[in-house]
């Protein structure tokens, strides 16, 4: 499937989430099961089938890993997590201490430095999406597989923030 053709959009790393979100909303509401009542069973199979077509692109539209994988799909890069090249050891060194350091700050229960990692790792995030929206736009897919396993290396870590921050507020 391609998900910005589902949504109409064009298929860009840097979509305009707005208008794409309008397009969402557009054919979800066009797809609604009570738009079809009176059909045929095969015309609200059909109609239900796109309407689950058009939810899923727009999982993926608005999420930026999964965004990178379907442009990098579309240029016939591999994209699963086995495929990308092995990240330099500079940057697993800098993963594995921010871990360390999430850890410490995990097991002191000092919420203002797990929430400051995560404010850094999240710049580094959104630098990697600038970098994927310019590669992109150069039309430079294949070499964005690194990238990407970066984001998702940040993701991760974010994830697992979140995870600790709301222990230590039910704490």
């Amino acid at each position: 499937m391609n998900p910005f053709a589902t949504l109409g959009i064009h298929p860009s790393f840097d979509v305009d989430l707005v208008a794409a979100e309008r397009a969402h909303r557009e054919l979800s509401r066009a797809l609604h099961p009570d738009k079809f009542i009176g059909t045929g069973p095969s015309e609200r199979r059909a109609a239900l089938g796109k309407a689950v077509e058009v939810n899923e692109a727009w999982r993926i539209v608005r999420d930026p890993i999964r965004r990178a994988e379907a442009l990098l799909r579309l240029a016939g890069v591999p994209t699963g997590e086995n495929d990308a090249p092995k990240p330099p050891a500079d940057f697993l060194i800098e993963i594995l201490e921010q871990r360390e350091a999430l850890s410490d700050a995990k097991r002191a229960r000092d919420l203002d430095a797990v929430q400051g990692m995560a404010l850094a790792i999240d710049a580094k995030a959104r630098e990697v999406e600038r970098s994927l929206a310019a590669g992109f736009d150069r039309g430079e897919a294949e070499a964005l597989v690194a990238k990407l396993g970066e984001l998702r290396f940040y993701r991760r870590f974010l994830e697992e923030v979140s995870a600790i921050e709301d222990e230590l507020a039910a704490a």
